[in-house]
């Protein structure tokens, strides 16, 4: 094997891996946050991962819930201990 198709194969190579973790990324497997940015038209939602499906989107807070504070399934904001 050349030394240009080790290069070429090489090349495939990293813009896979690269590929990959973009879309890791965009699911959001490296989201540490118990919650997730929802953006909707020109504000952004936040929702919690284990989300109420038959609670709309709206229905969630547009500001990023305090440190003591943790976003229920169905939208609400309460304490962490709650």
């Amino acid at each position: 094997m050349s030394t240009k198709n080790k290069l070429k194969y090489a090349f495939i190579v990293v813009l896979l891996v690269i590929a990959m973790l973009a879309l890791a990324d965009s699911l959001g497997y490296f989201n540490q946050k118990p919650y997730t940015e929802v953006s909707h038209g020109s504000h952004i939602h936040y929702v919690p991962k284990d989300r109420n499906p038959d609670v709309s989107i709206d229905k969630f807070p547009m500001e990023e819930p305090s440190p003591g504070e943790k976003i229920t399934p169905e939208g609400q904001v309460v304490p962490r201990d709650q």
